[in-house]
């Protein structure tokens, strides 16, 4: 399949890139990495007219961590988070999330930011941001504004993002130092699949007593956007962990979300994958929190 016809911009800095989008009126996109959205564009499933790369814009490429946080910008490769050594130390939900995501091929071009424009309720990256408290920055030539990821989404392929916006960093605030985290997630096969289920928890405990403190649970695959299993939020907060505790947090999970069936698995399928994932993720966060 070939691609359709389309202007090519290669802006030299994130301004020129803004400038473009701006002249271009809803009828451009960023390009990335290109691993979805080239793709979509042979499918004919989107026909932008004109594509604005900033792959290789660098002030959108680093990692930078001070004070406490860590911004990640939009165009670091998935294949980059894997192997940060920041990363994996600080926010390994999201490292387990990059090396869960396709191939060494597709992580060395996918990109953090085109993971999450996507909208794709089966993301890899999306849960473990999400359970982290991750906000996300987007700009337009007038200027930016600051939005919590689990704001961003409205639905599959749909965000909040506005036409001449681009996304160019996400940040992170450091977790402290008793937390864990943990992502799990259930395809098919081992490798190269799009996930049935994925789930990503994050705990802290309290330093007196060893309760939990502001639990977040995220679901996804099981829903049109990724979404927090409140119900199960409110179990865990103020208790201590516990066996019977976790099973009954992963039981609310199942009930708070709203799979479909399709060819890759049932609703009941799902449902059930949920409470195992969700029980487990949150016994590898406990340990993790522990330093197990």
């Amino acid at each position: 399949m070939l691609l359709p016809r389309f202007c090519y911009h290669e802006p030299e800095n994130l301004e020129q890139a803004l400038v473009i989008m701006n002249e271009v009126k809803g009828k451009g996109l960023p390009l990335a990495g290109g691993t979805d959205l080239l793709v979509n564009m042979k499918k004919g499933i989107m026909c932008p007219e004109n594509l604005i790369c900033v792959s290789g814009i660098q002030k959108l490429r680093q990692i930078h961590a001070a004070k406490g946080k860590m911004n990640i910008g939009a165009c670091v490769r998935v294949g980059e988070l894997a192997k940060s050594i920041e990363i994996r130390t600080f926010f390994s939900a999201l490292a387990e999330g990059a090396m869960s995501l396709g191939s060494p091929l597709i992580r060395n071009m996918a990109t953090i930011g085109g993971n999450i424009v996507t909208a794709r309720p089966a993301a890899d990256l999306p849960p473990s941001l999400m359970a982290y408290g991750a906000r996300i920055m987007l700009r337009n030539i007038y200027g930016e504004r600051l939005v919590v990821l689990e704001d961003f989404f409205k639905g599959p392929g749909e965000t909040i993002r506005n036409s001449e916006e681009i996304v160019t960093e996400i940040l992170l605030n450091k977790p402290p130092e008793y937390s864990g985290a943990a992502y799990m997630k259930l395809g098919v096969r081992q490798a190269l699949e799009i996930s049935i289920v994925n789930v990503a928890v994050y705990m802290e405990l309290n330093a007196k007593d060893g309760a939990i403190c502001k639990p977040r649970v995220i679901l996804g695959s099981v829903a049109p956007t990724p979404i927090r299993a409140f119900s199960s939020e409110q179990i865990l907060s103020g208790e201590k962990p516990s066996k019977a505790l976790f099973e009954s947090a992963a039981e609310a999970a199942s009930s708070d979300c709203k799979p479909i069936t399709d060819f890759r698995a049932s609703e009941e399928y799902r449902k059930d994958m949920v409470k195992v994932l969700t029980k487990r993720a949150l016994v590898k966060a406990y340990r993790e929190a522990r330093k197990e």
